[in-house]
């Protein structure tokens, strides 16, 4: 094998991305990208990805293409590539409705393995989540999903209330958003003593497909089954009636996937590499996907409202103009940073022009991330059916606990992907909008996509990983560094730790860090070094309040950073100090020209 290609049929761009084997190291070589053509006129994803790989064609000159618009396979006489496969979000990427019979329970499980699997979920229906029945009819068929996930009971326990929630299910007989001459999937994944009952009812109006329960007993929850059964659905069904995928879909070596699953799959590689806790974010134009792999358990989110260029003013309506104005050094009044965000939305594929339009964006990136890991943390919870029978056995422990188990000095690792962060002019700015939005604690690593092309990348992990895993190291991961940050709060100006680095060229490097401070200090890429942090009073990086913590770190393209600013982050509530304070940390980092802040610091 010599050439592999990967494509990502996105909302608005189709992206390819070839891969070559140089000197027997798998490398990525060049991107080539074009509209998407999904939509009319064209209704043909083909052309799109044809036009793609025409780019890279014309930039290697290599031919990819046959004369009837084939790609040619395999790789032989200088033409064609050995290995293709693809995801895709467009035309709205996979939309599912999800059942279940109790809301914090099976059908919160369902809604995981829904959204892990890549799925944007429309709805969530529950015997208890409040609405009545003729409410829940009205809205199953009024909704047009491409397919619906049914969970409900446990293994061996009763099946009436499971079978409520499958007869709205079938009395409401909703119709698939993609062609209405097939069978809506249905993918069952409840209670087994109701799976006789559930094919007399559902097998004549859905394509039915009977998995594992997902919650067999209160205490473990088992999404793996449903979600490959929504990846083989997602294929069979939904895919083969989109306009252009039945060619695509021959094409492909393995299984086209949506998008956010190839996203997701490139952070589960991250962790499973590196043995380690990741908190990742796909920041996109209209959505926001964080994903989480604690402790082997995977986790995805997707806030559909959230993103930085179509959906830039549900950002502003749901965190308040005020919540962004607090990340902006320079004076700027409500009704004009409004206007600048209502430019941004109608006309999204504008970029900024000057620092202050960048800045502006920075900031409203901040919120977009702060608010997609709250609600992160709202589906990343404990199982609740199992809080509730360690609850009748008389253990109250368990209610000390948080809900999220999403814990930040427990993140060792996290990843940024998505246009605004990958595209910033200085990578110090992408690491800070990450620090200010998720606030690290302890020692954390962070990275970059550097090109966007994890998804790529994941869906090329199913077939090779350790192909995948090389192009990630060496292409595609930009470690931006490691950033420090004790947990706790302390006095402005007070001694906040210590620390004592061993350099790599063997130089010792001390420091004493105040509250209220965050410097940079410079550590090469790859490079690595053994240090000593001393937190004063209750300060806590990672070893317990006021422990020191031996330890040894990784650089970056942005080095170390010190976050001594305390946690939670708090901005002071005068307007003229805030800003100060903003240009201070601005400024000790290198974040934005010097030279044009300093016209901002007599404001």
């Amino acid at each position: 094998m010599e050439y592999i290609l990967a494509t990502d049929v996105g909302s608005t761009t189709t992206k390819a991305r070839l891969f070559k084997k140089i000197h027997g190291e798998w490398r990525y070589l060049l991107s080539g990208e074009a509209p998407t053509t999904v939509e009319a006129p064209y209704e043909n994803v083909i052309m799109g990805v044809r036009n793609a790989i025409r780019e890279i064609e014309e930039l290697t000159g290599l031919k990819i293409l046959s004369e009837d618009g084939k790609i040619i396979k395999p790789h032989s006489d200088g033409r064609g590539v050995d290995f293709y496969c693809s995801t895709s979000s467009a035309g709205g990427g996979l939309q599912m409705m999800v059942a279940g019979v109790i809301k914090t329970m099976t059908a919160e499980s369902a809604n995981r393995a829904a959204l892990g699997a890549g799925a944007i979920v429309m709805d969530v229906i529950a015997v208890d989540d409040g609405r009545p029945d003729y409410q829940k009819l009205d809205r199953i068929r009024h909704l047009r999903p491409d397919m619906i996930l049914l969970a409900g009971g446990t293994d061996g326990g009763t099946t009436a209330l499971v079978m409520q929630v499958a007869e709205l299910l079938a009395a409401a007989d909703p119709k698939p958003r993609l062609g209405a001459d097939y069978k809506l999937p249905l993918v069952y994944c409840g209670n087994v003593d109701a799976r006789p009952a559930i094919k007399r009812l559902m097998e004549d109006k859905f394509a039915l497909s009977i998995v594992d329960n997902i919650r067999p007993v209160l205490e473990v929850e088992n999404t793996e089954p449903a979600r490959r059964a929504i990846h083989e659905l997602f294929m069979e069904h939904v895919m083969s009636h989109a306009p252009g995928y039945p060619e695509l879909m021959s094409w492909v070596d393995i299984d086209i996937l949506p998008t956010p699953a190839g996203e997701g799959m490139a952070m589960q590689l991250i962790a499973y590499m590196e043995k380690s806790n990741v908190l990742g974010v796909g920041l996109g134009g209209a959505t926001t996907n964080v994903y989480s792999v604690v402790d082997g358990r995977f986790v995805r989110s997707v806030s559909a409202n959230l993103g930085m260029s179509y959906s830039i003013c549900n950002v502003m309506k749901e965190t308040g103009v005020n919540n962004i104005i607090r990340w902006i050094p320079f004076k700027i009044d409500e009704e004009t940073l409004v206007d600048m965000l209502r430019n941004k939305m109608i006309r999204p594929t504008t970029i900024p022009q000057t620092l202050r339009s960048l800045i502006v964006e920075h900031a409203v990136a901040r919120e977009a991330l702060r608010l997609g890991l709250q609600h992160h943390k709202t589906i990343a919870t404990r199982l609740k059916g199992a809080k509730m029978a360690q609850r009748m056995i008389g253990d109250m422990f368990e209610y000390m606990l948080k809900e999220t188990y999403i814990e930040m000095m427990k993140i060792d690792v996290i990843a940024g992907t998505g246009g605004l962060l990958s595209h910033a002019p200085r990578r110090v700015q992408s690491m800070m909008i990450m620090i200010d939005a998720f606030q690290p604690e302890g020692v954390t690593r962070m990275y970059q996509d550097s090109v966007f092309m994890m998804p790529h990348l994941g869906v090329l992990s199913r077939a090779f990983p350790d192909i995948a895993w090389n192009i990630f190291d060496k292409d595609c991961l930009v470690r931006l560094g490691t950033v420090i940050a004790p947990a706790g709060v302390l006095k402005g100006g007070e001694e906040a730790l210590s620390i004592k680095m061993e350099l790599p060229e063997g130089r010792i490097l001390e420091k004493d860090i105040h509250f209220g401070e965050i410097v940079r200090l410079p550590l090469a890429e790859k490079s690595r070094s053994k240090i000593t942090i001393s937190p004063k009073h209750n300060l806590d990086a990672g070893a317990g309040p006021g422990k020191t913590l031996e330890t040894e770190i990784e650089g970056g393209v942005v080095g170390v950073i010190i976050d001594a600013r305390g946690r939670p982050l708090q901005l002071p509530q005068d307007d003229r100090e805030r800003r100060r304070t903003l240009l201070g940390w601005f400024e000790s980092l290198d974040a934005y020209p010097k030279e044009i802040m300093e016209g901002w610091k007599e404001g």
